[in-house]
């Protein structure tokens, strides 16, 4: 599908939106979840701001960042300092966390339906609400797996036990040079397996996934379908925005559904098959389970 320009959608019905979404829910013999970033910040897992001072003051000191993205990604002189950095970051964000409520009745919402979720996000909360594993694609990897920094073959390794070793054990902004985790078949150093750039590594796991995904679409393409974007931005649209909505002009029983609290838009071509909230997306799904 050629797109012409999106258009922004009104958000002075957001009543009657929600009535909509309730009835397609209801009605779709399919849903498609598509998550992004913006479904972890509504369960207040925000990356900057107060939960960003409280757990990386001192880093902010030493380095200057004042959010956990660019934490990340910051050049660090030293894999001591890295893993310092990566280990705090897993445990808050991945092992010491709660599931989040907007992913608690998420589930409640589409638990009966035939469902599949396609999500960006790495932080695992699917699964901790209960999600079923077998109908979840990680498309961007996992902050509770590592990889061989080369590539050098495709697994990933799960992380929790050291990444406990790394948090406890750390001092000044540094971890011990003997927890730094190295790759057991070249011997390189481990990294995170999150799709920063081409050596991500896709093992088993992720490829099976991705067959079911691609199965879910195979299976349900000529049925009524829903496509329900949640807190997708515009950093990688490609993954799930462009899609859904290519999928829904193929398809005129499918309904494309888009809430988040930022901006929120669809194209022309499907803006009578389409259903656009702007509003926070836990009451938004609360709302849906009135």
């Amino acid at each position: 599908m050629c797109i012409k320009k999106p258009i922004t959608a009104s958000t002075e019905h957001c009543c009657e939106q929600i009535e909509k979404l309730k009835s397609a829910i209801k009605t779709a013999d399919a849903i498609l979840i598509g998550a992004g970033a913006g479904m972890s910040s509504s369960a207040g897992f925000a990356y900057d701001g107060e939960r960003f001072e409280k757990n990386f003051s001192d880093f902010r000191k030493k380095y200057g960042f004042t959010d956990m993205y660019t934490g990340g990604f910051y050049p660090y002189n030293s894999l001591e300092e890295y893993w310092a950095w990566w280990s705090r970051h897993i445990l808050l964000n991945r092992y010491d966390v709660p599931a989040g409520k907007p992913y608690t009745a998420l589930l409640r919402l589409v638990k009966n339906k035939d469902y599949f979720v396609l999500t960006t996000n790495v932080d695992h909360q699917f699964q901790l609400a209960g999600f079923d594993k077998k109908r979840l694609f990680y498309t961007q990897g996992d902050y509770g797996l590592w990889q061989c920094s080369k590539a050098c073959h495709d697994q990933t390794y799960d992380n929790e036990s050291i990444v406990r070793k790394m948090a406890a054990a750390q001092t000044n902004l540094k971890i011990p040079t003997d927890l730094i985790p190295k790759c057991p078949v070249c011997g390189a150093p481990m990294t995170m397996n999150l799709r920063c750039d081409t050596s991500f590594v896709q093992d088993n796991g992720w490829t099976a996934a991705a067959n079911r995904y691609e199965e879910f679409i195979r299976h349900h393409s000529h049925l009524r379908i829903l496509f329900l974007e949640l807190g997708v931005g515009e950093n990688t649209p490609a993954i799930i925005k462009y899609p859904f909505w290519q999928m829904t002009a193929k398809n005129k029983q499918a309904i494309y559904a888009c809430v988040n609290f930022g901006k929120v838009i669809c194209p022309w071509e499907i803006a009578g098959q389409s259903i656009c909230i702007q509003e926070d997306i836990g009451k938004v799904i609360a709302s849906l389970l009135l």
